[in-house]
């Protein structure tokens, strides 16, 4: 398989494992705003149950690896970075351009999405 072709692959099971990831991103959010939560914390809580979801399907069906401790801990750190563009944006996006915490939300996760499988490809899973 060529080097394109194998990263097209991945993105596209990245997408799949994302996607799931994502229904427990915005289904926690949604939850914790419904608990009387704010934005923020709403937002740090779901992102980093969805990070956890996401760390365990791309590690065995997007990247084809097994899941270590070491592996999970350089994840984290990576997922680190996204968790503050998500958060940041899911803020900036529903005080200033979208009005909708819940739209905001998930504006924030597909600009996220494609900072996350990029520090996932090239670090992460290598």
């Amino acid at each position: 398989m060529t080097k394109w072709r194998e990263t097209a692959v991945q993105a596209s099971r990245y997408l799949v494992t994302g996607g799931i990831a994502a229904i427990f991103d915005i289904g926690g959010f949604a939850l914790g705003l419904r608990a009387g939560l704010s934005v923020v914390i709403a937002a740090m809580i779901s992102f980093l149950v969805a990070a956890l979801v996401n760390y365990l399907l791309s590690s065995r069906y997007v990247f084809k690896q097994d899941r270590t401790r070491r592996g999970y801990l350089l994840f984290l750190a990576a997922a680190s970075l996204g968790f503050l563009l998500n958060v940041s944006l899911t803020v900036f996006f529903s005080s200033y351009l979208l009005g909708s915490p819940i739209l905001a939300k998930t504006a924030a996760i597909a600009i996220a999405f494609v900072f996350n499988f990029t520090l996932n490809k090239t670090i992460v899973f290598r």
